[in-house]
């Protein structure tokens, strides 16, 4: 494919939608002063303007973007004033990954992501609409191993079959009650709220007021709780949409995902790439036996949209971890609850750092309002059995090359680290911690640009050796 193409016509939409998006936060002020000072033909006219030139520029950018493949390399040339070419050799992409977002899927089209190995995005490319047929060619191309995708094609007369795990419905249902999406779909409600107040017509907004304060008590709760699960019903519906036909498959040197309801992704996991595999259980989840399992992934990318922490799995029983690991990622292996735990001198200081602030806060209230006493006593309480909590769930275990830290800030994470994917180790002891035998452990892997650090707090300062020696002298 050495002929340069242009991508899909429907790319236009994407490009005019997205300048859009951009402009629409700068002229929104200007708009509602408009429409107060009673310009809106004007104001009419003005957006009419606005949006035949952001179509034109986008059919112009359409018509000057071009890519081809050629020989080991994807060369891009676009640009409408300034004309820019970039080009991205083969053996620099870490991932190409295939989504459709519902035109897309109208169409039958498909955004090509390519992320090379390089800090900086901007060397990175994202052919928006192409179809389906050219993004599997692209990824055949663009890859070492073309096993990854041509093992699927109904063109082989053999298929290989490659370790896979799909997610079950029953186990979405569960991932969409336990999860944080209820309160952030609370807030986010509670934000367009407050937000929509200032269009309400006074007169509407008093009557709605009076009707809502003259309801019965038990009419009030009603539609409380009425409210609240309509939200936990939609917070379940995200997740739904969100992770439907979540299947996972290990190929020779990379995990191919897909997931999506209206918008289907594909990604690629590169293996070399993966720094450490993750299982974190929240407050709500652990107690029911069930956890998410992800992978820390080294990536240069800096930009916002960088995401570090990559799902593996968005919900599984935890005893079915390492049958899951065995299959998929066979190099890690999650221990039984067989962890060396903190020594019994460590709880006073997690305890401190847990209950300080609202201990100092029931000072001052109680000096200053004592009439509200309890609520700062309340969180004190919460925040100590917090602080026992995250004693009681600290702690490591270590075999052959493999580190396994597990820690708590409010929900339970462990973290299963292979000796060579370390960075750096080190032993910190302070001059209380010294006289009582203690030292904090302090290892990070790569992981963005700063890395993630992982971090045990007061533990035993002979343990603390021993990982230490571990670290420093196995080949």
């Amino acid at each position: 494919m050495s002929e340069a193409k242009r991508l899909h016509p429907v790319s236009v939409i994407f490009t005019t939608l997205q300048s859009l998006r951009q402009i629409i936060f700068g002229i929104l002020p200007i708009a509602i002063l408009a429409i107060g000072d009673g310009m809106f033909l004007y104001l009419s006219l003005g957006l009419v303007v606005i949006l035949l030139l952001v179509i034109g520029f986008s059919v112009l950018t359409w018509m000057r973007y071009t890519y081809r493949v050629e020989e080991d390399q994807l060369r891009i040339e676009h640009g409408v004033f300034i004309r820019k070419k970039r080009t991205i050799s083969k053996h620099r992409i870490q991932s190409i990954d295939l989504s459709q977002n519902i035109i897309h899927r109208v169409f039958g089209l498909t955004k090509v992501q390519i992320e090379t190995a390089g800090s900086d995005h901007k060397i990175d490319a994202a052919l928006h609409a192409v179809t389906m047929e050219e993004g599997k060619y692209l990824h055949d191309q663009l890859k070492y191993k073309k096993e990854a995708v041509t093992a699927e094609s109904d063109n082989k007369e053999e298929k290989i079959h490659y370790p896979q795990r799909k997610v079950e419905v029953k186990e979405l249902l569960i991932a969409g009650s336990t999860s944080a999406s209820f309160g952030f779909i609370i807030g986010l409600v509670a934000l367009g709220i407050t937000e929509l107040e200032s269009f309400i017509p006074d007169s509407f907004y008093n009557q709605a007021t009076s009707w809502v304060v003259n309801q019965a008590i038990e009419m009030l709760i009603f539609m409380a709780l009425l409210f609240f699960i309509l939200l936990w019903g939609l917070g379940i519906l995200v997740t739904l949409i969100q992770y439907w036909n979540f299947t996972i498959t290990r190929y020779e040197k990379e995990l191919f995902i897909t997931r999506g309801l209206l918008e289907k992704k594909q990604m690629t996991i590169p293996l070399k790439r993966i720094q450490a595999v993750g299982i974190k259980e929240t407050i709500l989840r652990q107690p029911l036996g069930f956890a998410t399992v992800y992978v820390e992934i080294a990536s240069g990318e800096v930009s916002k949209n960088a995401d570090v922490k990559t799902l593996l799995f968005p919900l599984m029983r935890k005893k079915e971890i390492n049958s899951f690991l065995e299959k998929i990622l066979s190099e890690y292996v999650l221990p039984e609850d067989n962890f060396t735990p903190l020594p019994k001198r460590a709880l006073p200081y997690y305890l401190f750092r847990a209950g300080v602030v609202p201990f100092i806060a029931s000072i001052v209230v109680a000096f200053s309002a004592i009439d509200w006493i309890g609520i700062p006593l309340i969180a004190t309480g919460l925040a100590l059995i917090l602080g026992y909590f995250q004693f009681k769930s600290t702690g490591y275990h270590l075999d052959g090359k493999q580190l396994v830290v597990q820690a708590r800030l409010v929900n339970k994470d462990t973290t299963l680290l292979k000796h060579h994917r370390l960075q750096s180790f080190a032993v910190k002891a302070h001059f209380l911690h010294r006289y009582q035998q203690l030292a904090s452990v302090d290892t990070a892997i790569l992981s963005k640009l700063a890395g993630r650090h992982m971090i045990i707090k007061e533990m035993d300062a002979e343990s603390a050796s021993k990982l230490l020696e571990w670290y420093s002298y196995e080949s």
